[in-house]
């Protein structure tokens, strides 16, 4: 599995091109600006299949609509759905940006969740906390995940925005991110990836 990472927009947000072997298609997960223009070249004659957004916050999803006007299909859990299909409710959060263009999304997402797509296997696990709406895309056979801006190496997501929890952070990481294998590569919404186990030995915020 060849994984693509790109940091993009105004706050570096990463955005991952997974790329399965022998297929014709691809996942992008998370769609920050630019994301359309960085990832076509390395498409060659794939089709990407779908856009997985780990949570709604702008910096995720501003080439979202792009995407999906090339015929992805966009993925994401229903309490971030209003904002991603009117990203202009986050305009008190958002630095002064062009508009957002309005993404509708295809599929909603919810906890335990398993998504079959482009030959990968992802379990969807709802990790709350940075925003309602945050899930976190698992991979069992490739040993990694997506968790978007629950956690970070070293750290975790800030919480002082709309519909954040610290509670909710820090119950969402030790159930659901500190209970899978130590081994597993956790590819964060910004910076660079980490694994399970080194996060609950050593992170600043939530130890295992």
């Amino acid at each position: 599995m060849q994984i693509l990472t790109f940091q993009l927009g105004p706050l570096a947000t990463n955005a991952y091109l997974l790329l399965p072997p022998r297929r014709k298609e691809a996942v992008l997960i998370d769609a920050p600006q630019g994301a359309f223009t960085a990832i076509s070249p390395h498409l060659g004659d794939r089709k990407l299949v779908a856009v997985l957004l780990t949570h709604g916050h702008w910096d995720h999803i501003v080439d979202a609509a792009a995407c999906r006007g090339g015929g992805a299909r966009v993925y994401a859990h229903s309490s971030d759905r209003l904002w991603i299909e009117n990203p202009s409710l986050q305009a008190t959060f958002m630095p002064p940006l062009a508009p957002i263009p309005p993404t509708r999304v295809d599929e909603l997402l919810s906890q335990g969740q398993v998504l079959e797509l482009a030959g990968l296997r992802v379990q969807v696990r709802h990790v709350p906390g940075h925003s309602p709406g945050n899930v976190m895309f698992y991979s069992r056979d490739l040993e990694k995940a997506f968790p978007g801006d629950v956690i970070m190496a070293g750290t975790v997501g800030r919480t002082d925005l709309p519909g954040g929890s610290w509670r909710d952070l820090e119950k969402s990481i030790k159930e659901q991110i500190y209970t899978l294998p130590p081994n597993t590569v956790l590819y964060p919404g910004h910076g660079q990836p980490t694994m399970v186990g080194a996060e609950k030995a050593g992170n600043l915020f939530v130890r295992g």
